[in-house]
């Protein structure tokens, strides 16, 4: 952290006297229902919604695991922590799996909130996400990496995502509270989109049931990666049931390293700071059962890692970008940095605008929403070597990935039916959108089809939840998702062997626990 940032975190903590405690999501800054009362037993703990608290500090978590079948699926590891239900264009073979964090994310947390005047506290929370399966701390990044250099045939599920294997890889934030004026808090926090899309999500998030639950492209603005900022102050507050949010991001690690030189190597490129900052705001209330959002979000220096399954790395293509996409100079000089434990990202500048609505009676409730989002290449381009998330490294950078301005359309809407308030059956449907941003020629068959041609993504889903205690239910349903145009690229499997899997089939059956 520079001096800058640590002035104005020291700032939040100690002289922040007209300023407040933001809880986990954007409910929060609504009025919120009495907290739960500590747990004094081990039956309250295992039959009620009691909390674990002690002088204020309350450690919570869930563990959510279950069994599943896919059409078209790939081989399970250990670091990936959002199942397959989603169409993979490289799923080749049906198959059972083991299905973690279906309607949760299996972690642990510690929150705290102690007064120190009346009406004001001092708050924290801190909280990761673990593999049900395997026991590892999330690490969408590891699920990449352990593919390079690998044949197609020999992929394991690989995924993009904001979880790094950070040891606190949701949350780490510490910040000021008071019922009075607002919320401010700083470090490791969700971003405003996020927080959105978790309440006005039919499926709340469910990597199983739920597209942008399970793909954060909504909930970041435009990359999966931004769907937690780091860094970051946000500030949030309420006034009867109108309530307002906004949120700053610091820019934070390197730029890597580039030349102006028609040849250059690592001695004579020059290493610069990165510009990766982001602000958005967030703006909604609710009018008896009606309640609705706005949130709009910009994001520099984006970075959407480029993962095995979505281009050509292998034991004779290098993992290091040959081409210095910053100036499209060649590099004919050894590796800057090694490529081991790297990634290989596209990077752009983001903007997205989000709107949601939600309908909620006793037992009835029906969503809607949709964002629109806008990618343009970098203003200010990252080299090789520039940092990405959870301390990896980037040993290929693409600044100009896009050849027109990429225009991305996501709606979706769905309803959930609470039966004798113990079982939900719960149905969405989510729809992705992108624009033709490639060069001519047009895409056509004659022309042939590429990642930047226009595209569609559906994905329906259906499922039952039964509470059998305040803390325990099973569940039980399925999802199926299809693409076509540029986000159904076909990609051969097997020697000779055209392949193309552009749906995918996943019935899902397990059980959560909750604290």
């Amino acid at each position: 952290m520079n001096k800058t940032k640590l002035v104005l975190a020291t700032a939040v903590l100690f002289f922040s006297s007209t300023l407040s405690y933001g809880q986990v999501t954007a409910a929060d800054a609504k009025p919120q229902p009495k907290t739960p009362d500590p747990c004094t037993n081990g039956h309250d703990f295992a039959t009620t919604d009691c909390a674990l608290t002690w002088h204020g500090i309350t450690v919570y978590g869930a563990y959510d695991i279950g069994v599943g079948w896919v059409s078209h699926g790939l081989p399970e590891n250990g670091y990936n922590y959002e199942g397959e239900s989603l169409v993979n264009r490289n799923g080749y073979q049906h198959r059972f799996v083991i299905a973690p964090n279906n309607l949760q994310q299996t972690g642990l947390g510690v929150r705290g909130k102690e007064e120190f005047l009346p009406g004001w506290s001092v708050v924290f929370n801190a909280s990761t996400g673990i593999n049900p399966q395997s026991g590892l701390l999330a690490n969408a990044s590891q699920t990449d990496i352990i593919n390079n250099g690998l044949p197609r045939a020999s992929y394991s599920e690989a995924i993009d995502g904001a979880r790094a294997g950070q040891p606190f890889n949701d949350e780490y934030y510490a910040g000021v509270s008071s019922k009075y004026v607002g919320t401010l808090t700083f470090g490791r926090q969700r971003s405003l989109g996020t927080d959105t899309m978790l309440q006005y999500d039919p499926a709340g998030g469910g990597y199983a049931f739920s597209y942008i639950g399970y793909n954060g492209t909504m909930a970041g603005g435009g990359d999966t990666e931004d769907s937690r900022w780091d860094d970051a102050l946000k500030y949030r507050i309420a006034y009867g049931p109108v309530h307002f949010g906004t949120m700053y991001k610091f820019a934070d690690g390197s730029a890597g390293c580039f030349s102006a030189l028609s040849t250059w190597t690592a001695a004579n490129c020059t290493a610069e700071a990165a510009h990766n900052n982001a602000y958005g705001f967030n703006l909604g209330g609710k009018l008896s059962m009606f309640s609705g959002d706005l949130v709009y979000q910009h994001y520099n220096q984006a970075i959407s890692v480029l993962n095995p399954l979505l281009g050509p790395q292998s034991a004779t293509a290098p993992y290091q970008s040959t081409t210095d996409s910053i100036n499209t100079n060649p590099i004919n000089g050894a590796n800057l940095i090694a490529t081991t434990n790297t990634v290989y990202g596209i990077v752009t500048d983001n903007n997205a605008i989000m709107t949601t609505a939600k309908y909620s009676s006793e037992e009835f409730k029906v969503f809607a929403g949709y964002e629109y989002i806008w990618m343009n290449n970098p203003k200010n381009p990252l080299g090789v070597g520039a940092s990405d998330q959870g301390g990896y490294f980037m040993s290929g950078v693409e600044d100009n990935n896009l050849d027109n301005e990429k225009l991305v359309n996501i709606w979706w809407t769905g309803a959930k039916y609470t039966y004798r308030s113990k079982t939900d059956f719960t149905f969405a449907w989510y729809q992705q959108r992108q624009n033709d941003f490639r060069s001519p020629p047009a895409c056509s068959a004659t022309a042939g089809f590429r990642a930047s041609c226009a595209g569609t993504l559906n994905e329906g889903s259906f499922y039952l939840d039964h509470h059998f205690t305040k803390r325990f239910d099973t569940f039980a349903g399925a999802a199926y998702s299809f693409v076509s145009g540029g986000l159904a690229i076909a990609i051969p499997h097997g020697p000779g062997v055209p392949y193309k899997s552009d749906n995918n089939f996943a019935p899902t059956i397990g059980s959560r626990f909750s604290f």
